[in-house]
């Protein structure tokens, strides 16, 4: 048993809440554990200027975390300037939502998500995604009501989820002081439909075998089946299809 009562697969509590900005076309506030993540998203007539003439949409996002989400306070981006590590987690967020998306059937409109970490306890990339989606399928939703869009333009959902070798055990969804105490770190982005997105795994020191690999993914597979279910339960009843 890890140290919150989990077992070595099992993932964190989940919710998420969609709506939750009155302005936006589309939002998503997403809980696991301690963790939390606001995802909002917003829709614009325009396009970057290398897609003018591509007769074709483009969805991006944006990533900070707020000074206190973690024990101390960090000086915020927009001061300090913006990190490479937030950079990263900003193309990893737009690359698994693009991937799910026709972007031709967008049009020339254009959604970005902006993603703002409230709170901090590992696995902020992870919630990011997975609300990232919620947010994305309900500006589309906003999309096609409004006669902007014709057709659903999403194949697939996307979410994604971590794990990691601690003690030479594989655990799913790990905390902070988990991902800490990690030998090797994986994030795991996934479609509903099993097929991959992205994957990041890394070892923290000695090199890690084929076998661990499929271990961590594995296990990562199984907790985002769940975290599948909880995306499609929160956009009931609020998502319009054409």
């Amino acid at each position: 048993m890890r140290k919150d009562g989990r077992t070595e697969e099992e993932i964190r509590p989940c919710t998420i809440e969609c709506g939750c900005i009155r302005h936006a076309e589309g939002s998503a506030f997403i809980r696991v554990g301690d963790t939390h993540v606001l995802c909002v998203a917003s829709v614009s007539d325009r396009v970057p200027k290398w897609l003018a003439r591509s007769e074709q949409g483009w969805i991006t996002a944006e990533y900070s975390m707020l000074p206190r989400s973690t024990a101390e306070r960090t000086p915020r981006e927009s001061t300090a300037g913006v990190s490479g590590r937030t950079q990263e987690i900003q193309r990893m967020i737009g690359r698994a939502l693009r991937a799910v998306c026709d972007l031709h059937m967008l049009g020339t409109w254009s959604i970005v998500v902006d993603c703002d970490v409230i709170q901090a306890d590992g696995g902020t990339r992870t919630a990011a995604i997975t609300g990232a989606y919620v947010a994305l399928a309900q500006a589309i939703s906003w999309m096609i009501q409004h006669n902007l869009v014709r057709t659903w333009p999403l194949s697939a959902q996307v979410a994604a989820i971590s794990a990691g070798l601690v003690q030479g055990d594989v655990l799913v969804d790990l905390t902070y002081e988990e991902d800490r105490s990690a030998s090797v770190d994986l994030n795991l982005v996934l479609t509903h439909k099993g097929q991959v997105v992205e994957i990041q795994a890394a070892a923290e020191g000695n090199p890690f075998s084929v076998e661990q690999l499929n271990r961590l993914i594995g296990g990562a597979s199984k907790g985002l089946k769940i975290l599948f279910e909880i995306q499609r339960k929160a956009l009931e009843g609020i998502v319009v299809r054409s």
